[in-house]
């Protein structure tokens, strides 16, 4: 355990490091970016709705832990701005470039800069690691699942019932166990 403690110590003196600078910042928003992209291509259509299962809450709600809120919220914009451009950032399952910001996942990946922002805000106010992290994950989550539905709601002409069964209720589970695999993880890496 001793010898491992310099090398944790030096990696989150690097972390803050690149905070503090232009290039740092730019840095760390790209490569927040590219982990929710990767994240996008693990993907899963569901027959019944026209939203896949994604991992890309998950990645949204670990870059507003570990970028904090201001960053998490820049480079959630650059990741829209990216897939806007036509870069193959968002899921392989839908339109794809401006498209998809207008398709029936557009609430939710508009979503992703408020949500980062959020969960970044939240796990930062928190006394202890596990529950902040989870409040803040959960509170991610409603961004998420309200932006999301109510897009497809008004998208599709759907009542409140059927959006929920369309739009929310497949996707709890899932999110469920992100929120805790993401506080997790937020937990291991502080400690």
């Amino acid at each position: 355990m001793r010898s491992t403690l310099p090398i944790q110590l030096g990696a989150m003196q690097e972390v803050t490091e690149l905070h503090r600078t232009l290039t740092g910042r730019v840095f760390l928003a790209v490569s927040a970016s590219a982990f929710v992209a990767l994240a996008a291509h693990v993907s899963v259509p569901l027959y019944f709705t026209p939203v896949p299962i994604t991992l890309q809450t998950l990645a949204v709600i670990l870059v507003g832990f570990a970028l904090g809120p201001q960053l998490a919220f820049s480079a959630m914009v650059l990741y829209l701005a990216e897939g806007a451009a036509g870069l193959p950032v968002f899921t392989p399952h839908g339109l794809g470039g401006v498209a998809q910001l207008l398709g029936p996942t557009a609430g939710f990946l508009f979503s992703f800069p408020l949500a980062a922002a959020v969960a970044g805000t939240v796990v930062r106010r928190g006394r202890s690691r596990f529950p902040a992290a989870l409040l803040a994950g959960s509170a991610a989550t409603v961004v998420f699942l309200a932006m999301g539905a109510d897009w497809v709601a008004h998208l599709l002409h759907l009542s409140a019932g059927t959006t929920w069964h369309l739009a929310v209720a497949p996707f709890l589970p899932g999110e469920a166990f992100k929120i805790v695999a993401a506080a997790c993880a937020y937990t291991t890496v502080r400690r």
